[in-house]
């Protein structure tokens, strides 16, 4: 038997036989011809079969519907009238592999014919009940392959620069960071909980001498949000690196290693991303712009007459971070913004601080959404003891203090959420930019 090759691979080779597999993207059948579209990863192509010429495929045409998954053996003819890429396969043998039931949703709205009428596209959430059918479409089988180049665009530009991949546990015996926001577990005869962000480990690896460290992994957050762009469960790219000045450093770092990734996505499916999601992939200069928090709410007030009260000065609003991306985009026509200078109360305990007691760290916004909170750390083991101390957390975190007892140098990194990524990358909602989604009222498929 042949071996299969790629629809992609198929179109270019005219008058060859090929072996091609995949699902039936659209089918006709007349009494005369019969006309199927299939699809793979690569593409589509069309198949001709002319009914009088090949009476013995007539009764397998008959069992076919659209989303089965058929093998086609046939040879690849140029056809200027084929609109698909202008070759059409002429089979001598169809064989079903899989034989699809009608669809339980519309994946795409449907306009109206003559004789049919317009089909709504089904809701986001019956759509995730059926996640497997809907990934078929075109647009979540190209933003699959954009998050791919996203992510090993990323990894790429940390190997280049001398940073570890580690992986690290996501069960974990304490609740981390501030103690809420966590997932209990049963662990034996003891509870665990899911690592709401592998924030201690990384340290730990400073600690432990390996310098600059990254990991892709899942992150758990018990929130009972239900935004556009909350998940309970999410994959995170979080990074932690040793011998900072400042947590300047951290920032620098962080914009080139997204402008090296937006420039990578954009070499590779700008053209794609503008036709099909109908948005463009910008690839922001270096160096991102930064205000103070202070200064934003004054601007914000200045230009949009945007106030907020007092108490709620020490973090960023959502209206505010939505408002600062206009702001930023006026001010100096960019979709970045580092915001520093948050109040200690909103930041965590582990956060170094100036001597005034501000944290040395930021937010980082794209598209008026939040997308990083990064900071140098303290590393020096009595301090982060008090500020643990402050926030009532010496106690839950006495493992990870440990790390810092016996010698470690100044260090700081960030995580982001590569579904927020994608997300904002594509404008779309949370919901349709993960494989799947987990919410407080989602847990299947």
């Amino acid at each position: 038997m042949s071996k299969r090759i790629y629809i992609a691979d198929a179109i270019q080779a005219v008058n060859q036989k090929v072996l091609i597999q995949g699902f039936i993207d659209n089918l006709r059948d007349s009494k005369y011809m019969a006309f199927i579209v299939l699809k793979d990863i690569t593409g589509k192509i069309q198949i001709t079969i002319e009914k009088e010429t090949h009476p013995e495929l007539c009764e397998t045409i008959s069992q076919l519907t659209e989303d089965s998954v058929i093998t086609i053996l046939g040879t690849v003819a140029s056809n200027d009238y084929v609109k698909l890429n202008g070759v059409e396969v002429i089979p001598e043998s169809i064989q079903i592999e899989s034989i699809a039931d009608a669809l339980p949703i519309v994946r795409k709205a449907i306009p109206a014919t003559k004789k049919k009428k317009a089909l709504e596209r089904s809701s986001i959430d019956q759509r995730i009940d059926y996640r497997w059918i809907d990934l078929r479409t075109d647009e979540n089988q190209l933003m699959f392959q954009i998050q791919t180049t996203m992510v090993n665009a990323m990894r790429q530009y940390l190997l280049d620069n001398n940073f570890i991949e580690i992986h690290t546990p996501k069960l974990i015996g304490a609740a981390s960071e501030s103690g809420a926001d966590v997932f209990e577990v049963k662990y034996f005869d003891r509870n665990a909980y899911l690592a709401q962000s592998p924030q201690f480990y990384k340290q730990m690896a400073m600690a432990s001498g390996l310098e600059r460290i990254f990991e892709v992994g899942p992150v758990f957050r018990a929130e009972k949000s239900y935004t556009n762009r909350h998940t309970t469960e999410f994959t995170g790219f979080d990074l932690e690196f040793s011998y900072i000045v400042s947590y300047q450093d951290v920032m620098d770092l962080e914009a080139n290693l997204l402008i090296y990734m937006l420039k990578k996505v954009e070499e590779k499916y700008g053209n794609q991303i503008k036709e099909i999601f109908g948005t463009e992939v910008i690839v922001p200069a270096f160096p991102f712009p930064t205000i103070t928090l202070h200064d934003l709410y004054d601007e914000l007030e200045k230009n949009y007459g945007y106030k907020v009260d007092e108490s709620e000065k020490g973090d960023l609003t959502t209206e505010a971070e939505q408002l600062s991306y206009k702001w930023s985009m006026e001010k100096y026509g960019h979709e970045f913004l580092f915001v520093t200078g948050f109040d200690a109360q909103k930041r965590a305990f582990y956060h170094m601080r100036d001597e005034n007691g501000v944290p040395l760290g930021y937010d980082l916004i794209w598209r008026g959404v939040e997308i990083t909170t990064g900071a140098q750390r303290e590393h020096r083991y009595d301090i982060l003891k008090k500020q643990a101390a402050e926030k009532g957390l010496e106690e839950d975190v006495k493992f990870y203090l440990e790390f810092f007892k016996y010698g470690c140098p100044p260090h700081g990194g960030f995580g982001l959420g590569v579904d927020r990524l994608t997300m904002l990358l594509l404008n779309l909602g949370i919901k349709d930019a993960m494989y799947i989604f987990r919410g407080p009222n989602r847990l299947n498929p």
